[in-house]
């Protein structure tokens, strides 16, 4: 894998997640029964980013849970050995509430659908959003994000890299080069 370029810095980053949560606020003109899952592992500290910017543009802290979906994924049979398995934490009824689904990058659409089922298991959902921070596209399902970053075209063979300062040390967003 050889580095492409760097796509978002740390500032760009907060600008896009500040954004989007403004958007959020107006979709919903407000965020009465709104609640953020973050898809492990990278979208889980972008929605607690999102809780945070949402709190202090509007006074509203909305439940933040993280969503494991890996049993839900319809690639599972291809992949190798046991698959790991973290657990979704989310500790508030998903039943009658707007969902905001938050991960890092949006590319065939097939975690997304993961994540809804994960969601739909968990009881019925006033609606179901996804929003995040990139989209690079290349969807083999009919998904689409609510909220986007950032629309960054690639190829197939390239990999987008989100950097989050709770797991990398760094907060960026990077292109490599598949070879």
């Amino acid at each position: 894998m050889q580095f492409k370029a760097t796509i978002m810095e740390e500032d760009e980053v907060a600008r896009a997640l500040k954004r989007i949560s403004h958007q959020i606020l107006e979709h919903h003109r407000g965020c009465e029964n709104v609640v953020l899952l973050g898809i492990r592992s990278r979208g889980v500290p972008l929605a607690r980013i999102l809780r945070d910017n949402i709190a202090s543009i509007d006074g509203v802290e909305l439940p933040v849970g993280s969503l494991d979906i890996t049993l839900y994924r319809d690639d599972l049979e291809h992949d190798s050995g046991d698959p790991v398995v973290n657990g979704s934490e989310v500790d508030f009824p998903v039943e009658g509430t707007h969902v905001i689904l938050v991960d890092d990058v949006l590319y065939t659409g097939r975690t997304a659908r993961a994540a809804m089922e994960a969601v739909m298991k968990m009881g019925r959902a006033a609606s179901i959003e996804l929003a995040v921070l990139v989209d690079r596209g290349h969807r083999e399902l009919p998904i689409r994000a609510d909220y986007v970053g950032k629309n960054v075209p690639t190829s197939g063979k390239e990999i987008v890299s989100v950097k989050i300062s709770q797991y990398d040390g760094l907060t960026r967003v990077d292109i490599y080069e598949n070879a």
